[in-house]
Order: C-alpha cells, then structure tokens, then sequence
C-alpha cells in the first residue's frame, strides 16, 4: 500500500512554497535564540538567571521559556490564531514552543496547563488559542495536558486594551483550580501556557493560585514576549 504524500504547504511568513507552514529560513531570521532572563523571559544583553527585576522582586513562576520577541511576523500570526479563527497555526506554532524548552533544558514540569478564558470569550472565539498550543506543545515534549485544572469563571475586560497597573487589577481573583481536582495538583510542578507574555501580570496571578492550590513550582511557557520599552 502507498505511503500518503506529505502536501506542500505555503509559508505563513515569506508564502514561499515548502514543507511546513513556518519554513527554515523564516524561523532562522525571526525566532533565532537570545540571551534572556531566565526567569520572566526578557531578552537581555547577556543571558541570566535573573535580571534586575527579578532579583528585586521574584515572580511567583519560577521560569519561563519563549520562542521569541512579540513583533513581526508572531503577531501578525497570534492575532490570525486568536481573533480571525485560524486554529490550525497553533501547530507550527507550538512546535517552535516545543524547541525553546529544549533548548533551555528543562525537563521539571510534570504537567501543561493552560491560561483558561472566561465563558463568555470562550463561546465567542469558539477555542482557547491558549489550549491549542498546550495540548501541542506537551505533546511534542512528552508531557500530559489538562484544559480543565485551572479555571476562569468570570470574563473580564480583556489584558490587552489595559496598561500594567490596571492589568494587574483586572486579574484579582480571575482564576481559581477545579477544587474537585486539586489532588491532581498537589506537589507537582506544573507548566503553565499562553501565547504572549507582555508585562507577566496573567502569568504572575495564574501562577500565585496554582501555588497556593498545592503546585510544587510553575513555569510559563509562551511563543512570545514583549520586549522591555
């Protein structure tokens, strides 16, 4: 019996025909590997373990692994993935996820979650982009992922349309852990994904619940993060 043929596919970046929907040489020029802070994302000059802020003032996840800088072409393409239903670049999108925590060699998280959406978003937008790249990205790495550990009960004005104080605000009491399940979340060193980190305040609030619900340690991994102005 004949093996299926492996359709070309258009680049998302350069529409070069090839392989994948990211081809080598976009990856190469747009998500090439930078020194960063290794513990909220940010490029720096030289790559540490903590920068300056985070030395000041420890976030409350413990590490954090990104693809890349949010700029050309990634947010042209979170933007397709989150508001323009294009569900399908979640895959060549949480493959460069999935090469980053390779990279960076860190092989402690047990379990992927990701930043859940309140109800209403959810029905609207018909999936969380957060998700698709979850359940992708903890597959390529051999990891399980739950959809439903850590919930959003409440919508709230979305994060984007906020600056960093009012970001801040808008996500108090935001999550909670399913208190059905939080035995299978007691002791365990969680992952946590989004697609795009910009001041850390989601991630700060989702991972101070999940501590306090009983996780060991919570990294994030995201596609993307802001850099510093």
């Amino acid at each position: 019996m004949a093996l299926p043929l492996k359709l070309p596919s258009q680049c998302e970046v350069c529409r070069l025909w090839g392989s994948s929907a990211l081809c080598t040489e976009c990856i190469a020029r747009h998500a090439a590997p930078l020194p960063r802070c290794a513990r909220c994302g940010l490029r720096l000059g030289l790559a540490a373990p903590a920068c300056g802020d985070c030395q000041r003032a420890p976030p409350a996840y413990l590490r954090t692994v990104c693809a890349a800088d949010y700029g050309f072409p990634w947010d042209r393409l979170v933007g397709a993935l989150k508001f323009h239903g294009r569900p399908e670049l979640a895959a060549p999108l949480a493959a460069l996820m999935a090469q980053a925590w390779h990279r960076a060699g860190q092989a402690a998280a047990q379990v992927v979650l990701p930043v859940p959406l309140g109800p209403v978003r959810l029905a609207q937008r018909g999936y969380n982009q957060a998700w698709e790249l979850a359940r992708r990205a903890a597959a390529a790495v051999g990891l399980p992922a739950q959809p439903q550990l850590l919930l959003r009960p409440l919508d709230a004005t979305p994060q984007a349309e906020l600056g960093r104080s009012e970001r801040q605000r808008n996500l108090v009491s935001a999550f909670m852990v399913d208190p059905r399940r939080r035995a299978e979340l007691l002791g365990r060193h969680v992952a946590l994904v989004d697609d795009v980190m910009t001041t850390g305040a989601t991630a700060q609030a989702a991972a101070t619940v999940l501590l306090r619900a009983g996780a060991a340690a919570v990294d994030v991994w995201v596609l993307a993060r802001t850099p510093a102005h």
